[in-house]
């Protein structure tokens, strides 16, 4: 039975209470006089929280509770959808009270134009909020009835865990020729455990093995365990299987069982901890923990005393597919990979009762495609293996093949409760951010940082009373699911990660009709449409209406992305037709995600303000050449990316207005020559990857001067603008602790009208913090560089390029950089000569020392286009 949503409700009733909190809205609730109807919903939503886990364990065998949870899923979206809209009119209204004399007559009439948009009543009166209001009221108070009618009880939590169906116990047994293709990792465990000198401190020393449900880290801890080298190595030898109740009573119980007769008789923690740490006193014993699921350091602590008390050389192993490895610490964990297809090839014949296929060779070729199937995982081809053993015939294997996993027999499988513990496992914000990777289509590869602001979008990733991070929490979430194996990591050079194919099945299996991608889900029903909020699709060479017109049902929808989302290496732009851009997409009121990245469109229309709630907006390798003004309207935007946008020329002026913005990324739109006005306001941002000090009313560079939180990458072009050079002291780079990779850039145009002096001090002035690690000065009319460059305290630096700076004649002192590993020096034209002071105080014979080893670290010295250069100076 599918799931139904439920993976989103806890995480987000709590979010909607909070957000019935905020002193904001309250204010603006108060002034429209629904105060006490916000009031009704906080207190129903917080009885309807209180019996979401009842809920989620009844609607397994309830097929009404299931209905129930899919109306509340739907009624928390409208709840959210309606509050949305409160807070982004308060937000408005602070706006314009808070907002001091604007500067130019441009942002007086921007803001003068959005006062006539919204007039006081006009979000509640005139688009019938009333209503609305009416309308969630009168649904909450029935679904806050039918929870009463459902037997559905408050405070339930430990009794899901209790009564839910468990994965059957392992033993230490294995029939080793029913094993295939863990050799290998049978050798690498065995190395670890016959090394004794891995004991550190008289800690215990634990050799986690970790992987997803169904990998084969139970059998690969029976091969170690009863390998003869073992036996011999040790003193002693137990098994426990945890499984998913860390009961430190249970465990240490039946350890001393399997080492002493009388264990049976003690019920008591601290008489049983004492008698084992007797038993294994100078004892060098091996230990197996299998199917580990506790993150509590204190529980596993206290089983850890009486263990410290074995011989030197002693040795745990721990299964396990959750992050608890980091527990233990002292050795790195054993990541077991999926099987080779002949291996699995191997495990599902065997289960047929078969060495392969040839006994059969009328479904030989089903059987390869059904193998394919099972993706590595030898508990997948066991069990389809053992339920097609008596069935023989195309037809059965047939059916089987196209059926989705979720269809089998589970009495006939372990499929199903192995990979569904993993999901109950999850605490409720991780389980709506899996869930949400359904979005993805089978084998999509995504980077960590796209899937991030993704959530960050959505509203997956609510700040903390620590206030931690938006970003930062998702760095966290991200890891968290990916130690626990539902992300893989698929490359190495960038990064990026993908779902294997039944961990995605689940991911649709709990998302259910939320979660879409457009050609899977044409083929039945259109109905699905009308309660969908998540869309995504592949981008096509050229995108025709009708593959979108059944998307017309959607007014719900949250995410319309195009994939891949990352589009820097197509050749060329896809085209999409403005019907999709200018009228569907503009309907679409609760759009949070709007991806049109690698599209030919050549503008937005300028209703994209009533996409109100927008958070996240792509338009990288478009051919956008400007953005409407009423962009400036979209308060709620936290991610706006334009990288590589080539025909962009300007930016909407109201960009001041978008306090909310965390993240605008345009790098690489080379037509772009200034920045809008009150760049200085967006003291949120955390990505700027370009800014250009304007001329005139143009941007200056003392916009930087309040956005402490940048980092990652910038470049700051138009420097020759840069007249006033205490603006350069204003601009504060020395505070931007986050900053690695740093561009400064001037004119390529070396004409009159440049100061060689006034540049020379701006880019003294314009020193960074120390933690730079890439630096790239281009086109400086400066006679010398400033001392910093080259300073050993940016202790930090690995990259330096040094670029067409045509009026130096000398080089800075780079010698004493000791982690620089890449020097460009190019165009460079009155550089004659490379003398010992470009060294600084090292020797000749060892420049760029590394503090470690005291040996060079540069690994690459690249120097281009300096005519003037002596070859034998160099």
């Amino acid at each position: 039975m599918a799931f139904v949503g439920e993976a989103f409700l806890s995480a987000s009733i709590q979010k909607l209470v909070d957000m019935l909190a905020c002193p904001d809205l309250r204010k603006f609730a108060r002034e429209e006089q629904v105060h006490a109807e916000l009031k009704k919903w906080e207190g129903i939503l917080l009885k309807i929280h209180a019996v979401l886990h009842d809920a989620e364990e009844k609607q397994m065998t309830n097929r009404f509770v299931q209905i129930w949870l899919a109306e509340l899923r739907d009624l928390a979206y409208d709840v959210e959808d309606i509050l949305d809209d409160f807070a982004t009119e308060a937000l408005r209204r602070k706006l314009i009270t808070d907002d001091p004399q604007p500067s130019t007559s441009t942002v007086r009439s921007l803001i003068s134009s959005l006062s006539s948009r919204f007039n006081p009543n006009a979000l509640v009166y005139n688009l019938n909020m009333g209503s609305k209001i009416e309308e969630i009221t009168a649904r909450l108070h029935e679904i806050s009835t039918q929870k009463g009618d459902l037997d559905l009880r408050e405070n339930v939590e430990g009794r899901s865990n209790r009564k839910r169906k468990r994965v059957p116990e392992t033993t230490c047994l294995v029939v080793e020729s029913r094993v295939y293709g863990r050799e290998t990792d049978k050798e690498a465990i065995l190395e670890v455990l016959l090394r004794d000198e891995l004991v550190h401190d008289n800690e215990v020393c634990v050799i986690p093995i970790v992987g997803m449900g169904g990998v084969g880290k139970t059998t690969l801890a029976q091969l170690a365990y009863h390998d003869d080298r073992v036996k011999n190595h040790f003193d002693l030898r137990a098994w426990v299987c945890v499984s998913d109740d860390f009961d430190v009573l249970r465990i240490a119980k039946t350890l001393l069982q399997s080492i002493a007769s009388y264990a049976r008789e003690i019920n008591d923690l601290n008489l049983l901890q004492v008698k084992l740490k007797e038993k294994l006193s100078g004892k060098k014993f091996l230990l197996v923990l299998d199917d580990v699921w506790n993150e509590n350091y204190d529980k596993w602590d206290r089983l850890c005393t009486p263990l410290r008390a074995g011989g030197p050389g002693s040795k745990v192993i721990i299964t396990t597919r959750m992050g608890v490895a980091s527990l233990t610490r002292k050795v790195s964990p054993y990541p077991l990979q999926e099987l080779s297809n002949d291996d699995c090839r191997a495990v599902f014949a065997h289960a047929l009762g078969a060495r392969n296929f040839e006994a059969h060779p009328h479904v030989k070729i089903i059987g390869e495609e059904m193998v394919n199937r099972c993706r590595g995982l030898p508990l997948v081809a066991k069990a389809l293996g053992g339920i097609l053993r008596n069935e023989l015939n195309h037809e059965a294997w047939d059916d089987i093949l196209k059926s989705k996993i979720w269809d089998l027999p589970e009495e006939k499988s372990g499929v199903l409760p192995a990979l569904k513990l993993s999901y109950h496992h999850l605490p409720s914000h991780l389980k709506q951010c899996f869930a949400y990777c359904a979005i993805f289509p089978k084998g999509y590869e995504f980077k960590k940082d796209e899937l991030i602001l993704l959530w960050m979008g959505e509203g997956f990733l609510q700040q903390t009373k620590g206030k931690k991070r938006m970003e930062d929490l998702g760095s966290k979430y991200f890891s968290e699911l990916l130690s626990r194996s539902f992300f893989q990591q698929s490359s190495d050079i960038m990064p990026r990660f993908m779902m294997h194919d039944l961990i995605h099945d689940l991911a649709q299996s709990i998302a259910g009709n939320v979660c879409f991608n457009l050609e899977d889900k044409l083929e039945n029903n259109e109905n699905i449409f009308q309660k969908a909020r998540h869309l995504s699709f592949i981008r096509q060479a050229n995108e025709i209406f009708k593959k979108f017109e059944v998307v017309d049902k959607g007014k719900y929808l949250r995410t319309f992305l195009a994939l891949p989302i990352s589009v820097s290496f197509m050749k060329s732009l896809s085209f999409i037709t403005t019907k999709v851009t200018h009228d569907l997409l503009m309907e679409m009121k609760c759009l949070r995600v709007l991806s049109l990245s690698g599209y030919k469109m050549s503008e937005l229309p300028s209703s994209i303000d009533n996409l109100s709630h927008l958070r996240y907006l792509n338009l990288c390798r478009s051919s956008i050449k400007r953005l409407p003004n009423s962009v400036g309207h979209l308060y709620n935007l936290q991610t706006l990316i334009l990288r590589d946008c080539w025909s962009l020329t300007e930016m909407p002026v109201g960009m001041g207005n978008l306090i909310n913005l965390r993240h605008l990324d345009i790098a690489g739109t080379s037509q772009l020559q200034e920045m809008p006005p009150r760049m200085g306001s967006l003291t949120n941002l955390q990505t700027l990857s370009k800014f250009i000090v304007g001329k005139g009313n143009g941007s200056s560079i003392q916009e930087l001067k309040h956005l402490l939180d940048l980092q990652g990458e910038l470049s700051i072009q138009g420097l020759h603008n840069a007249r006033n050079t205490r603006d350069a002291v204003d601009a504060c780079l020395k505070n931007k602790c986050h900053i690695e990779e740093l561009t400064m850039g001037w004119s390529g145009d070396f004409d009159d009208s440049r100061n060689e002096l006034n540049e020379m001090l701006v880019l003294e002035l314009l020193q960074p913090q120390r933690n730079l690690k890439n630096l790239t000065v281009e086109f400086y009319g400066g006679p010398k560089f400033p001392s910093w460059i080259g300073n050993p305290s940016f202790s930090k630096m690995e990259s330096l390029t040094l670029k067409n700076c045509g009026k130096c004649t000398s080089l800075p002192c780079l010698g004493r950089l000791s982690l620089l590993k890449a020097l460009h020096i190019q165009g460079m034209c009155k550089v004659k000569t490379i003398g010992d002071e470009f060294f600084g105080e090292v020797s000749l014979f060892q420049p760029f020392p590394c503090l470690d080893t005291n040996s060079c670290c540069l690994e690459v010295l690249e120097i281009r286009k300096c005519s003037s250069l002596h070859p034998q100076a160099a």
